[in-house]
Formats: C-alpha cells, sequence, structure tokens
C-alpha cells in the first residue's frame, strides 16, 4: 500500500485553485482567439487573392472590336457568291487578294481620323476572320458589309483602362467616330497561343492539360492502387518490403523537378519518344503521382476492419476475393481522396514539364497524345513573361479558367467518394 498518497480532498474554492482555473480559462481564450485570427487572415489572404485575379482577369474574357466597312463589289470587281463556293472556296478567295482589300477598306474609313496610321486598329487576324465569314455566308462578297474585328492588343488595353499614352489617343479618335466595341471574347476559350495577345487563346493548352491528366490518371491510379493493395494485404514482411516503403515514402517528398530529369533521362534520351507530347507529360506527372497514391492506398486499404475481412472469409470468399471485393469497395473513398491530392498537385506543376519540352510554342491545338502540345499552368508562365502588357490580363484569365478546371476535377473526385463511402 502505497503510503504517499495524500488523502485530504482538493478544496477547489482556495485562492490558489480558482487562480489555477482562471490561468486555465485564460490559456483557453487565448487559443481560441489564435485560431479565430488564424482563420481570419487565410479568408482574407484568400478573398485578397479572388479579388485580385477577378479584377485583373475578368477584362481578359472581353474583346474591343471595330467597325470596318468592306465594299466587296467595288473592290472585287464584282466577285459572285457562286465564285467562293463549293470545294475550291478558300482558293477563290485567296485570289482575291483579301489582305489588300482589307487594308484597302481601313484607309478609306480611317485615314481621315487624326491618328498615326502606323498605329495597328485591327489585330493580326482579321483576314482569318473576314475569310471565315465568307466561308460561311458566301452571299456576303456581294454587298456591302459592315464587320465587328478585334481590335490591336495596344488599343483593346487602351480601350479597358491601362494602355499607353499613343494608344489612348488612337481610342478617343476612334471613340468620336463611335466604331468600338465590347463583347464576349470566345476566341480565348476557342484559340491557341499566338504572339498577338489579341489573337491568343487558351483551348490549345486546355487540351493539353486535358490530354496530360487522362495518361496521369490511367497510369497512376491503377498502379498505385494494385501497389498499395499488394504491400498491405500479400507482401511478406521483410528487409526488402520495408526499403520499397521507404522509397515510396521518399518519393512522394521528392521535388517535382527532379521528375522532369528524370523524365528527359528516361522518355527522351533513352526511349526517343516525342519532345514536348502530353504522352511524355502524362508519364512524368504519374510518376510523380504515384507515391502520393499508393501511401493514401495503403492507410486506407488498413482503416478497412480486420472483422470485414474474417467475416468474408466465413462465409467462403477467396483471398483475393475478399480484397477485391470486399476490401478494395471499402477503401476507395480514401483512396480517391489522395488521388485528388496528387492530381490536383501534378494539374499545378510547371517545372517537371519545362524539363521535358512542354514550353514550346503551340499555335494550334494537338490532335494526339503524341504531337507537340502545352498545358495551363506552362502557358500562364510563358504569357507572364511576356513584355506586352496586354498578357497581363489574358494570363490572369487563364488562372482563372485553371481553378475552374481544378475545382471542377475535384468536385468530380468527391462525388465519386462520397458516392463509393461506406459507413460501418
Amino acid at each position: 500500500m502505497n503510503n504517499n498518497i495524500d488523502p485530504t480532498p482538493t478544496d477547489w474554492s482556495s485562492p490558489a485553485m480558482q487562480k489555477r482555473i482562471a490561468k486555465r480559462y485564460a490559456a483557453e481564450k487565448r487559443f481560441k482567439f489564435m485560431g479565430l485570427t488564424a482563420v481570419a487572415l487565410s479568408t482574407i489572404f484568400l478573398i485578397f487573392l479572388l479579388v485580385t485575379m477577378l479584377g485583373n482577369g475578368f477584362s481578359g474574357f472581353l474583346q474591343t472590336n471595330a467597325k470596318l466597312e468592306i465594299d466587296f463589289p467595288a473592290l472585287t470587281g464584282g466577285a459572285s457568291a457562286q465564285s467562293i463556293s463549293g470545294n475550291g472556296a478558300q482558293a477563290a478567295i485567296r485570289s482575291l487578294d483579301l489582305p489588300g482589300i482589307v487594308s484597302t477598306a481601313r484607309q478609306e474609313q480611317y485615314a481621315s481620323l487624326s491618328i498615326n496610321m502606323e498605329q495597328s486598329i485591327f489585330s493580326s487576324g482579321i483576314v482569318r476572320r473576314i475569310t471565315q465569314e465568307l466561308l460561311n455566308n458566301p452571299s456576303l462578297i456581294e454587298q456591302k458589309t459592315i464587320f465587328h474585328l478585334p481590335t490591336d492588343a495596344a488599343i483593346d488595353t487602351a480601350y479597358k483602362g491601362d494602355g499607353v499614352k499613343a494608344a489612348e489617343i488612337t481610342v478617343k479618335a476612334l471613340e468620336e467616330k463611335n466604331v468600338l466595341s465590347t463583347e464576349f471574347n470566345l476566341s480565348f476559350l476557342t484559340g491557341a497561343d499566338a504572339s498577338d495577345a489579341a489573337e491568343a487563346g487558351i483551348w490549345a493548352a486546355f487540351k493539353g492539360s486535358l490530354m496530360t491528366m487522362f495518361i496521369t490518371i490511367m497510369l497512376a491510379f491503377p498502379v498505385g492502387v494494385l501497389s498499395a493493395l499488394y504491400l498491405e494485404e500479400y507482401a511478406p514482411k521483410n528487409r526488402w518490403t520495408d526499403l520499397i516503403e521507404v522509397s515510396i515514402n521518399n518519393l512522394a517528398a521528392v521535388p517535382s523537378i527532379i521528375f522532369g530529369l528524370l523524365g528527359l533521362v528516361v522518355f527522351l534520351s533513352w526511349f526517343n519518344m516525342p519532345r514536348s507530347s502530353a504522352l511524355v507529360g502524362g508519364l512524368t506527372l504519374a510518376l510523380m503521382t504515384m507515391p502520393v497514391i499508393v501511401i493514401a492506398g495503403r492507410n486506407a486499404v488498413k482503416a478497412v476492419p480486420p472483422s470485414i475481412r474474417e467475416a468474408a472469409l466465413g462465409i467462403g470468399a477467396s483471398p483475393v476475393q475478399v480484397v477485391f471485393h470486399h476490401v478494395l469497395p471499402l477503401a476507395l473513398p480514401g483512396i480517391l481522396t489522395g488521388t485528388i491530392i496528387g492530381m490536383a498537385r501534378a494539374l499545378g506543376e510547371t517545372a517537371p514539364l519545362l524539363l521535358i519540352g512542354m514550353r514550346a510554342f503551340v499555335p494550334a491545338a494537338p490532335s494526339g497524345f503524341s504531337e507537340p502540345s502545352t498545358v495551363l499552368p506552362v502557358q500562364i508562365y510563358l504569357w507572364s513573361d511576356e513584355v506586352n502588357r496586354a498578357f497581363v490580363e489574358k494570363t490572369s484569365a487563364a488562372i482563372i479558367v485553371l481553378l475552374l478546371f481544378l475545382m471542377t476535377m475535384n468536385a468530380v473526385a468527391i462525388y465519386l467518394r462520397n458516392r463509393f463511402e461506406t459507413r460501418w
């Protein structure tokens, strides 16, 4: 029997105990205050980030247009709609010297304005747009037609209130003539990269991201899940298994640029795969994502109660049936959580893709996994490095699209996780 125990009960009403209790309450209040302060600061920074991006990027979804009236009968010598129809329509339109027609119409309409005619009013892609209009509606060649065409990036930026002085003078003259208007910039969502900011779009980078993520998930998810099942359910506990576990944990913490070097050496140098392709990008990101999925998968499999396995074995299920019919479905929500984290990290990576050449100028969306392509993070990086200030709003707008893409992907994964989640 321990004789050192003090049988005297604690006097909670004594001044000493009341002081200790007051200190505990004060410490709890300080902890709550620090927690609320941390949440408030995080919310403020998040709101500041969103407001800044939306403020800078919203104008990137808008395009300033200017009117251009073209008298096709007078400038083409009376070309007919039939002459630019059919299989040889594009060749017939090229024979009309459309760039010269556009230049003449521009001189006739804007030469009287007190502006520097060396300042380009329209973007570099207006001839292509007019050609497409004529292909869609050949009857336009037989009449005077007013086109609303995208302005040059400098004028577009000045019209939105952030341009250089020379462009602002031009904008003022154009406003007096009442030829400027603003509309939603659909070509930003459907176009590809371009040297002219007014013609630049994100569809090529967006499609490249989709293709790269498809390769990543199709390789990393099944291999990662099967590796987790093997290590947790079948692998013997020995030094070799311990070495594999340590290696996987270390790989999950390796900087992403190391995987870029690995992809450069293995996929490009050794296997001579196509440079700057979604295939190589997806394989590189799959190597980076796989350890995260393996770790999350092992934890999810380990969290399944042993009673599930014992019950399945008790009703006659084989060990393989126990794993794939009972354990895996119950562990799937946890596995999908790890997959969400890994894919979100892969979607925002830039460094490994730069090393394998996915910073190439891609003027058209890729049609195959082996064709040159880029991804949204790399496109954002390239635009942010441009000297032309018109690319600033394009960069912010592309960031908004990337965040929406990320949230959509996460929402789908969370839905699937909740759909398969089972509580016991």
